[in-house]
């Protein structure tokens, strides 16, 4: 079984990996804390399907503005510094959301003011957060390092939305925002410690012109821009997140949903403890496409009963199947990407992973009102799976994707070769 399980090495072989991956396992906790809590007050504050499902609306144009700019921000300034600055910045808006908690009626419209800051504040850190990585591990432990990364925020999805449910439904909304905040500092001291990540040579200031430039590059290469497709297709059409509350309340099981929003998670992290296959395995367009096809069937199949275990077992196969796509996506990414381009592309990437799911927040909470739960749950399954099969019909050059033979992964391990051994 070893060459299944995950390969732990890059954590013992590179100090400032170990490190920024332990601030992001305290601060995703607690921001995992924060993403049950805010829906979950403004669902006790509106009682609306519509005003849950806002929340993904008011982020999305933040997220775009900001991630593209983070990528542009990510190729030109130091990437260690981004992370810690705009860290800071979320745990003082966190703040403000347990102050407001505090208040005998606490602000809705504040609320979604900082959920919208909260969103940018994430397009900022995000596109350095990605590309930093081929600068701490050499190119060989990049497969392994992503999966550690994935590991990392998939213990935040499993046991924050666990533990917020709990401190929610015991102290309030307010709790789960402290609680936040305390780790939030601690994942500030540690990101501290992490060496500078300025840029290699020569620097493209901060522009719309180098805006186009990571635009253009990820357009002409129809291997990478079916990455972003077919996973913008998946989360929009087929993420129910925003319908959790609900569901829980319909099938009669109100006290799950920090099952509900740990379920997706348990599945992924299984995937990724027995990920060590995938750094021998080239296919890499074909295990994206098998992903997402997974993912929407296992949605279908979750809506269509209302037996606790049910749902819940489908969810954990949709976060399973997810993660096998997520992974050779990431994988893509960074094995084949140039680093001068790598805050941009990490900008787009960003946007494909982050904005589909806040789409579908609002796609969801949006067709459950206009319809009903169900309709929006397995229509939403069945749309995904006509989407990703035509994407793969259409785009084969990111279907047969084989990290052995693609010219830009060959000349990239080249390069990065060159420069550990000088």
């Amino acid at each position: 079984m070893r060459k299944y399980a995950i390969d732990l090495s890059p954590l013992k072989k590179y100090r400032d990996f170990r490190l920024l991956w332990t601030a992001g396992l305290f601060s995703y906790f607690g921001s995992m804390i924060t993403f049950v809590a805010l829906p979950f007050q403004i669902k006790e504050l509106t009682n609306s399907y519509w005003a849950v499902g806002l929340i993904g609306a008011v982020e999305i144009i933040p997220l775009t503005i900001f991630g593209l700019y983070g990528g542009v921000l990510a190729d030109y300034v130091d990437r260690k510094k981004m992370i810690w600055l705009t860290e800071f910045g979320t745990l003082i808006a966190t703040a403000i959301l347990f102050l407001n908690s505090l208040r005998d009626e606490p602000s809705v419209i504040l609320l979604f003011v900082i959920a919208a800051i909260f969103a940018a504040l994430s397009g900022l850190k995000r596109p350095s957060q990605d590309a930093i990585l081929p600068r701490l591990v050499n190119h060989a432990d990049l497969p392994s390092a992503s999966a550690l990364m994935s590991l990392r925020w998939q213990f935040g999805g499993i046991v924050g939305p666990s533990a917020g449910g709990i401190i929610i439904a015991t102290y309030g909304a307010g709790m789960g925002y402290l609680v936040d905040c305390c780790t939030f500092i601690i994942s500030l001291a540690l990101l501290w410690r992490v060496r500078s990540v300025p840029p290699i040579g020569k620097t493209t200031p901060p522009s719309v012109a180098a805006l186009m430039e990571g635009i253009r590059y990820a357009f002409n290469r129809k291997d990478l821009l079916g990455t972003y497709v077919v996973d913008l297709a998946a989360m929009f059409l087929a993420m129910p997140m925003a319908l959790f509350p609900f569901w829980a309340d319909a099938i009669g099981a109100p006290y799950a949903l920090g099952f509900f929003y740990s379920s997706i998670t348990i599945g992924a992290v299984i995937v990724t403890l027995m990920s060590g296959w995938m750094r021998n395995y080239p296919h890499h367009g074909r295990a994206v496409v098998v992903g997402a096809l997974g993912w929407g069937v296992a949605i279908v199949v979750a809506g269509t009963t209302d037996s606790l275990y049910v749902v819940i077992g489908s969810l954990i196969i949709a976060g399973a199947f997810d993660q096998v796509s997520a992974l050779f996506r990431g994988f893509i990414w960074n094995q084949s990407i140039p680093d001068e381009l790598r805050g941009r592309l990490a900008g787009i990437e960003m946007l494909s992973y982050l904005l589909g799911p806040l789409g579908g927040q609002a796609r969801a909470g949006g067709m459950a009102a206009m319809t009903s739960l169900r309709t929006s749950i397995v229509g939403g399954g069945i749309l995904c799976i006509g989407f990703v099969a035509a994407i793969a019909a259409v785009m084969p050059k990111f279907r047969n994707y084989d990290v052995r033979t693609n010219e830009f992964a060959v000349e990239q391990a080249k390069i990065r070769q060159n420069r550990e051994n000088s």
